[in-house]
């Protein structure tokens, strides 16, 4: 961490001499490429409540953490979100009902059982008011070497199974007629993003996360020619909207989560307009 901090000493900016800025800063350059990535499937195989639902249930998870008396309910949420994926994997294959309708009773079931925990015994709900908005400032080196290695992880199985993740999301009787297991894949991507959503969570905010999540790819879907220029633009477009974010954020004083989320909305509306010129 010592050489990334001497690599911005140089520059005439106040917030140089800040180390929870320059800790926020790759956090965000860490976190921005997985949410571009897991973005172009989530889009592509709408999917895009998935991640809202997610955060629910890892609010849950936080709640009974915090009940439970865990110094780090963090993981529980994760065990949580992760149980919560592959459940509902396993009941989207076993029922009729549409993959909107499955997340829709999941995510509210979720949410309603997190509030129950959380004002049980008429407990105060302030002290998650972390998870709702998000701190992305009080992300410690700690933290940002397991979202490295999350990264690392998530680009391991990208460079892997993408394309059977990608086959599977757009057409899963073609990909079952080739021998691709339909439900291991999207147990695989599911707890991915359930990883990520519930880790991200605490320095993003809940009630920003899933556009984090879905607006990357909304955008590079307008202006992407091929599925390389989808993923690529994705990723750009969330690595610089991120890190635009940080530092409109920190000079005006706002939450990061939601100015990020908003300069992704004007993105996807610049690529709108771009999409509609070109037709």
């Amino acid at each position: 961490m010592n050489i990334w901090y001497a690599l911005w000493d140089w520059l005439p900016f106040d917030w140089v001499t800040l180390n929870f800025m320059k800790n926020a800063l790759l956090a965000v350059c860490v976190m921005a490429p997985l949410f571009g990535i897991l973005s172009t499937n989530i889009v592509t195989g709408r999917m895009s409540f998935f991640s809202d639902a997610l955060g629910h249930s890892a609010f849950t998870g936080i709640a009974i953490g915090i009940l439970c008396g865990f110094a780090a309910p963090i993981w529980c949420a994760v065990l949580l979100a992760v149980v919560f994926a592959l459940l509902f994997t396993w009941v989207r294959a076993r029922t009729q009902q549409s993959a909107d309708t499955v997340i829709g009773v999941f995510s509210s079931t979720a949410v309603a059982l997190g509030i129950f925990i959380a004002t049980l015994g008429g407990g105060s709900f302030t002290k998650f008011n972390q998870y709702l908005i998000g701190d992305i400032l009080s992300v410690t080196p700690a933290e940002i070497g397991l979202l490295a290695l999350v990264l690392l992880a998530v680009l391991a199985l990208w460079v892997l199974f993408s394309s059977r993740i990608l086959l599977t999301t757009i057409h899963p009787q073609l990909a079952a007629s080739r021998g691709i297991s339909i439900r291991r894949s999207e147990m695989l991507f599911t707890t991915v993003i359930a990883v990520v959503v519930t880790l991200a969570i605490s320095w993003v905010g809940l009630l920003v996360i899933n556009s984090l999540l879905v607006l990357p790819a909304a955008a590079s879907r307008n202006i992407a020619k091929n599925m390389r220029q989808y993923v690529l633009f994705s990723v750009l477009g969330a690595l610089v909207c991120s890190i635009a974010g940080l530092f409109v954020s920190y000079e005006i004083g706002c939450s990061t989560g939601a100015t990020i989320s908003l300069l992704l909305a004007v993105w996807f509306a610049v690529t709108s307009l771009f999409r509609s010129a070109r037709q």
